[in-house]
C-alpha cells in the first residue's frame, strides 16, 4: 500500500548485449513520489536524466529505448523495469555509464537479486495504482495486446517460436508479483544463428553470447545447459512486456494479454491507454475501495 525505495545504493556491471562494452550500474534510494529516473553519468549532468516513461520510449527495435529530451538515450530498460515492478519499487534513480544498461545473463533474476542484497525501505506515502476501467485493445499484423479491468495485476502470454511455427506456448499468472521471481525472472532473451551476421553489421547484438542469450540454430539450442523452462521464450517475452508495462508510471491493476506482442505493440498499448482517460484511474487503494469508478478519472500519468 505504501511507496517503497531501496534501502542502499547497490552496483553492478556486465557487457552491453548491443554496443558490446562493459557497463556499470548503480540503483539509488529515491524519495517519496519521485518516482524512476535513469541518469547517463557520462554525459554532463544537466543533460543526464531519462525518465522511465512510456512516453520517452523512442525505439522499440530488439528493445526499448528511453530518451531525454535533449536527445540523449538509454536502451534495454525492460528486464530491469520488470523487477523494479515485481520488487514494488516506486522510486529509484538508476545511474549508469553508457547508452545501455548492461544485460547481465539475458534474464531479469541478477536485478531481482541486487534489489534484494540493497533491501527495500517503506515511507508512509501511499502507492498509487493505474486501474484499468475498460478494455483497450491494439493491433499489428498477427500481433495484439490488451489490458483489461482485473482485480490485481494477472497476465496471458501467447507465443509462436519462429522454429517452431505449428506450436502456440501460453504463459498465464494470476498474480503477477507472486509468481514473477520463481517462474518469471530467470527466463532468458533468446535468438537465432542465422541472425547473427545481420544483427551484427547493423550494429546490433555486438555483445549477445551465449551467456547471456538463448540461440537457437535450426531449430535446435545451443546453449550447453538447454533450457531453463520448456517455454523459456514465452515467459521471457512476458518478462519483457511487464517490464514495458512498468513504464506506465505506476503499478498496474488489471490483465494484460499479449499475442506475438514485442515492445512496440506494448508500448503502442500504453499510448493508446493513455489516450483515453475513460479508460483508466490513477488512485490509491483506499480510493479504490471506497470512491465510485465515475469520481476517480484523472488526467494521464
Amino acid at each position: 500500500m505504501f511507496q517503497k525505495t531501496i534501502a542502499k545504493t547497490v552496483r553492478c556491471s556486465g557487457v552491453g548485449v548491443h554496443t558490446g562494452k562493459e557497463i556499470s550500474l548503480a540503483l539509488h534510494a529515491a524519495p517519496d513520489n519521485f518516482g524512476i529516473w535513469f541518469k547517463r553519468s557520462d554525459l554532463s549532468a544537466d543533460k543526464a536524466l531519462i525518465p522511465a516513461s512510456w512516453s520517452h520510449v523512442t525505439d522499440t527495435n530488439f528493445c526499448s529505448t528511453l530518451s531525454s529530451e535533449e536527445g540523449h538515450t538509454v536502451a534495454t530498460v525492460e528486464h530491469l523495469m520488470a523487477a523494479l515492478s515485481a520488487q514494488k519499487i516506486d522510486n529509484l534513480l538508476v545511474e549508469v555509464n553508457g547508452p545501455e544498461l548492461p544485460i547481465m545473463d539475458g534474464s531479469s533474476a541478477p536485478f531481482v537479486d541486487l534489489i534484494e542484497k540493497a533491501g527495500t525501505i517503506s515511507s508512509l506515502t501511499p502507492r498509487k495504482f493505474l486501474k484499468i476501467l475498460k478494455k483497450v485493445t491494439v493491433y499489428q499484423g498477427d500481433a495484439w495486446a490488451s489490458l483489461e479491468p482485473a482485480h490485481g495485476f494477472s497476465l496471458t502470454y501467447d507465443f509462436r517460436l519462429r522454429c517452431k511455427k505449428d506450436s502456440l506456448e501460453t504463459f498465464k499468472t494470476k498474480d503477477v508479483h507472486a509468481a514473477f521471481k520463481e517462474a518469471l525472472s530467470s527466463a532468458r532473451t533468446f535468438g537465432f544463428m542465422e541472425d547473427a551476421e545481420h544483427l551484427r553489421a547493423k550494429g546490433l547484438a555486438q555483445g549477445a553470447s551465449l551467456e547471456n542469450t538463448v540461440v537457437f540454430e535450426d531449430g535446435e539450442v545451443l546453449n550447453k545447459d538447454g533450457l531453463r523452462f520448456e517455454d523459456e521464450c514465452a515467459r521471457h517475452k512476458a518478462l519483457d512486456a511487464i517490464g514495458d508495462l512498468y513504464l506506465a508510471g505506476a503499478p498496474l491493476m488489471g490483465h494484460f494479454h499479449g499475442h506475438l506482442s514485442g515492445h512496440k505493440v506494448n508500448n503502442t498499448l500504453l499510448r493508446a491507454l493513455f489516450a483515453d482517460p475513460t479508460a483508466w484511474t490513477l488512485a490509491t487503494e483506499k480510493d479504490l475501495q471506497t470512491i465510485p469508478v465515475a469520481q476517480k478519472r484523472r488526467s494521464a500519468v
